[in-house]
């Protein structure tokens, strides 16, 4: 690959945050997203294994289940819409403001789920709340990623920005592992109590999880180049991004939602659906499997770091392609270690089918999306297109796949295809993308500006030109 000469930044000039401010946002960046994933998460667990018995109970358990997915779903039908108000208003007012407003939002929202009501005591209006409160947990989410992984990728240096926009992404794993453990403690109870309160106390204990990631997102500051640029625009605050966005950057767009779709795919089918499988088939007690997961997210944040590391080195475009080529690889594999039934060939599913695939897969694009926009619509297209990849890749497949467990006699064939093609779409995605890893964060305006949409023109010189041609 050929070596970037961008301009460097103005003389006496930085972009990013001194070491110490560094630190303050890549864990806020942490803390914040991890406290947003365990309620996100923790009520993707728990609707395969306690929603369907307590708001769905009159149903056949087959059918309560599936059910109770579409209640999952329901949160990711709103992250787009999340997406689309907070991102808008992260690209005018500031990243900082917007993360306060999404972290209370999803922490009220999961509270109020841990002291629902049960449908034996109000009937009807429990699943209608439910849904409800799941909506404002979508919308919450929404637009937390996208400016949790903008302040550290846009106050970070050229070299680390990879490694710094995968903070993000580590504190879903992170808070997975603490929802899923927690969850786990709870289902030791007797079942009864399990059902009645147990599962009710890792929503509740939101609340404080809430108050903390507040505290420590007070301190932190707002990112300079995206200071710069709203200073620099006479009518910043007048502007609509969310507008211009898909007027002059749509391309961007579509490759940011398509390339998101396998590790998006991967969460919503080894963080869900497998768990449920493995949970209705006995294959393992319930303990034990939320045990594995929790274990499996240990294994992910690893994975994503070093993806990440070597998105820093190698490039981000290249990283992904060979983590949706491995996806691509394992998918049968990973099926039939699921079929098994032992506990280290489910161990095993989930650090092959979600660690090592997922930390491949996301764990340098937030970076990768962060290089596809200008500044001034940064966090509504990497907002935007990661949420529309979380709604189409992991929104509706836990459902898909029960269909599709159904469809094929109780084989996972036909789980292993739908796999392979969400795989597919990111690869060819990545295939016609291009690679600004090289590219300093000043100068990757300049750079986008000299390819609006309907531009024929050379690449820019000093911009390392990828597109259409796969290195891999």
């Amino acid at each position: 690959m050929s070596q970037n000469n961008s301009t460097p930044a103005p003389e006496g000039k930085t972009y990013h945050a001194n070491p110490k401010e560094m630190r303050r946002i890549l864990f806020s960046s942490f803390l914040g997203t991890a406290v947003e994933y365990y309620d996100f998460i923790l009520y993707a667990t728990a609707a395969g294994i306690v929603f369907n018995k307590i708001f769905f109970a009159d149903l056949d358990p087959g059918v309560a289940l599936f059910v109770s997915f579409g209640t999952l779903a329901i949160g990711y039908i709103a992250r787009p819409l999340g997406a689309l108000i907070f991102g808008n208003l992260g690209d005018k007012v500031g990243r900082k403001t917007i993360l306060l407003t999404t972290v209370l939002a999803m922490g009220i929202a999961s509270t109020l789920i841990g002291l629902l009501p049960n449908t034996a005591q109000i009937g009807l209006w429990a699943p209608l709340l439910l849904v409800t409160l799941r909506f404002f947990q979508g919308l919450a989410v929404g637009g937390e990623w996208g400016g949790a992984m903008l302040l550290a990728f846009e106050s970070s240096k050229k070299s680390s920005r990879g490694f710094a926009a995968s903070f993000a992404y580590m504190g879903a794993p992170a808070g997975t592992i603490v929802g899923t453990l927690f969850l786990s403690a709870m289902t030791l109870l007797p079942e009864e109590q399990f059902l009645s309160w147990g599962w009710r106390v890792p929503f509740v204990f939101s609340a404080v999880l809430m108050m903390l990631a507040i505290f420590i997102r007070m301190k932190v500051s707002e990112s300079r180049v995206f200071t710069e640029v709203s200073a620099a625009t006479e009518k910043a605050k007048q502007r609509i991004p969310v507008a211009e966005l898909f007027r002059n950057h749509r391309k961007p767009l579509l490759i940011a939602l398509v390339s998101g779709l396998s590790g998006q795919m991967v969460q919503g089918l080894m963080g869900a659906w497998a768990i449920a499988y493995a949970v209705q088939q006995a294959i393992l007690a319930q303990h034990e499997v939320l045990n594995l997961k929790a274990v499996g997210g240990v294994f992910t944040v690893v994975f994503i770091i070093v993806a990440s590391k070597l998105s820093d080195r190698l490039g981000r475009r290249r990283i992904l392609i060979w983590g949706n080529i491995g996806a691509i690889a394992l998918a049968f594999p990973v099926m039939s270690l699921l079929q098994m039934g032992h506990t280290m060939a489910f161990l095993l599913a989930i650090v092959l089918g979600l660690s090592l695939v997922q930390g491949f897969t996301s764990g340098p694009y937030g970076a990768f999306a962060g290089e596809l926009f200008p500044t001034k619509v940064r966090y509504s297209g990497t907002s935007i297109g990661y949420q529309m990849a979380s709604t189409l890749g992991a929104g509706f497949t836990p459902m898909i796949a029960t269909a599709l467990v159904i469809a094929g006699g109780g084989d996972l064939w036909l789980v292993a295809l739908l796999w392979m093609s969400f795989s597919a779409m990111s690869l060819i995605a990545l295939l016609f993308a291009t690679d600004r890893s090289r590219s300093d964060i000043q100068n990757l305006d300049s750079e986008m500006s000299t390819s609006a949409p309907s531009s024929k023109s050379e690449p820019t010189k000093g911009v390392e030109h990828t597109e259409h041609t796969l290195q891999v």
